[in-house]
């Protein structure tokens, strides 16, 4: 892809990321995700039903009169965006590729990240770490994470969540908000994402294409593995493949599920290229009345 189409499309997934940060996410994820705790910022004036607990005795005994301390939430957090490049996120039949909906989901969460001043990182891994950018402010950073999910290359095909988890464990010392977009097909990252997920705010969000859950009615088709290279021929109209399809897919999805819910990770399920915002705002939503209880 040459460079004029690569700033084209972050110029237009930047206009329709600031819209909805704006418009529909900003106050929804001050409210999901809760700063580090509470700081000092100043005194004021003792007011009629103020809690005396927060009354400062020593500024109060030198201006003769009571004062309270004002407190407000230590608000700056780390996001890291960890993203799967294996060969998989090509894919699409529809008109974008698993890839390029990661990237406007990417850039969704990396701007209403900024309108609340908290700083943003990336992870580009496929069965290795691809690149590492270390978690920064502003909106030229947030450009650049944009334009490196959309024009990177990567060296590997296949996919090890496990390996992005080991490597984020070690780099990120502090409790970061994780955000780990993938289509999930993997195995063997139990252990890691346990850690991972004690560590951080952990949220997975999962990202599918519809055919791969709409089928054929009938057909034979040539498929290929993207991650292995591998081409094989199948035949839809027989009702037992079809039925085998659909059961292997929601055998993987209840087991992701499961091991989701035993960690307390967060799962966010995008099916459709043109309605992630309504799932991701759902998300935030939900969270926010998790934290008001």
């Amino acid at each position: 892809m040459i460079a004029e189409e690569i700033l084209k499309k972050v110029r237009r997934i930047e206009i329709i990321s600031k819209k909805s940060s704006k418009e529909l996410f900003a106050g929804e994820y001050h409210s999901a995700f809760k700063g580090r705790g509470m700081e000092f910022s100043e005194v004021r004036e003792y007011i009629d039903g103020d809690d005396i607990r927060f009354i400062d005795w020593n500024v109060s005994s030198r201006m003769g009169k009571l004062y309270v301390k004002q407190f407000v939430e230590e608000r700056e957090l780390t996001v890291i965006l960890a993203i799967d490049l294996s060969a998989s996120l090509n894919f699409f039949s529809q008109s974008k590729s698993k890839k390029e909906i990661a990237a406007e989901i990417s850039a969704i969460i990396a701007f209403t990240a900024s309108l609340n001043h908290d700083k943003v990182g990336l992870l580009i891994f496929t069965d290795r770490v691809e690149r590492f950018i270390p978690p920064k402010k502003g909106k030229t950073h947030i450009l650049r994470i944009i334009r490196e999910i959309l024009q990177f290359e990567p060296e590997g095909k296949s996919t090890s969540i496990d390996t992005a988890l080991v490597y984020l464990n070690k780099v990120i010392k502090k409790k970061a908000i994780l955000f780990l977009l993938s289509d999930f097909i993997d195995k063997g990252f139990t252990q890691s994402l346990k850690i991972a997920s004690q560590k951080h705010d952990f949220i997975a969000i999962k990202i599918s294409d519809i055919r791969e859950k709409t089928l054929p009615k009938s057909g034979i088709f040539i498929l290929k593995d993207h991650e292995t290279g591998e081409e094989f021929f199948i035949d839809f109209s027989s009702k037992h493949v079809r039925q085998s399809f659909l059961d292997d897919s929601r055998e993987n999805e209840n087991h992701l599920l499961e091991i989701f819910k035993k960690y307390d990770v967060d799962y966010i399920t995008i099916e459709h290229e043109e309605e992630y915002e309504k799932p991701l705002f759902d998300f935030f939503m939900e969270r926010r009345r998790r934290f008001a209880r």
